[in-house]
């Protein structure tokens, strides 16, 4: 068995804060027995402006949010997703949103640029993520000690070929801030439906709660088994949600219902 949790925050414009929020959940997780721990997206900085966190944009390896990860991996011996933060990208009025994987002994062992960009409108309510984001390209996995980790952002959830390109995971990863209202509509049934079509657990860990900037995201964070059954969920708020992976059970279900061998296309 190997413990996993997710971080749930709601984090706001100040960076030092929001760090030293992350350290003490981090903290938490770890000593609740978790060898992994994912923090959601944005957990550095929810601007008042979409534009605020290209300021706060780090090149890869220097800075303190990526020193922050890599202190906490390496003082708790544990395998940290961080989330996502803004890196520098080729557009100096644009970031990547950046998800970085950092191993028991701190160093960064894994990339992924969020490749799925959010848009939505209704009403007064509006999202254009590519505004000040630039898409990634690549799809990303690591091997951690129980198996492949693939690693997804939010927006990402909707696009179930990218799951498939992953190749075959224990375990799939979704970090997000979801806004309330797609997030009441959509976000548990395409979370299950990840964990029941790739026969893997997913540990999804969100922003949740109503931030400083006005907006209202929807947390949720979630462990759910290849079954598709949801094993553990914190509604709303900051705290931590954590459970096991049981690879017996996940060979269990694979084998009972091979539908991975069974594709076609």
């Amino acid at each position: 068995m190997t413990t996993v949790a997710a971080v749930q925050m709601i984090s706001t414009p100040d960076v030092a804060e929001n760090i030293a929020s992350a350290r003490r959940l981090v903290s938490e997780a770890a000593a609740r027995g978790a060898t992994l721990v994912t923090l959601p997206e944005y957990w550095p900085i929810m601007g008042m402006s979409d534009t605020d966190k290209v300021a706060h944009a780090e090149a890869p390896g220097q800075g303190p949010i990526q020193d922050c990860m890599a202190q906490a991996a390496r003082e708790h011996g544990i395998w940290l997703i961080g989330g996502t933060l803004p890196l520098v990208s080729p557009d100096a009025g644009r970031v990547m949103n950046t998800t970085l994987v950092y191993d028991p002994q701190g160093r960064p062992v894994q990339r992924y640029d969020k490749i799925h960009l959010f848009g939505f409108t209704r009403g007064a309510e509006s999202y254009d993520e590519a505004r000040t984001i630039v898409p990634g390209e690549a799809v990303a996995a690591f091997e951690a000690p129980f198996g492949r980790v693939g690693l997804s952002v939010c927006y990402d959830l909707r696009f179930p070929e990218l799951y498939r390109a992953m190749g075959e995971c224990a375990l799939i990863v979704v970090t997000a801030a979801f806004t309330h209202t797609t997030g009441l509509a959509h976000w548990e049934v395409l979370l299950r439906a990840r964990a029941i079509e790739n026969q893997c657990y997913v540990l999804a860990s969100a922003q949740g709660g109503s931030h400083r900037n006005g907006r209202r995201t929807f947390g949720h964070s979630m462990l759910i088994d290849p079954w598709g059954e949801v094993k553990a969920v914190l509604d709303e708020g900051e705290g931590i949600v954590s459970g096991a992976l049981d690879a017996a059970f996940l060979a269990g279900v694979r084998e009972s219902l091979p539908a991975l061998k069974h594709r076609k296309l």
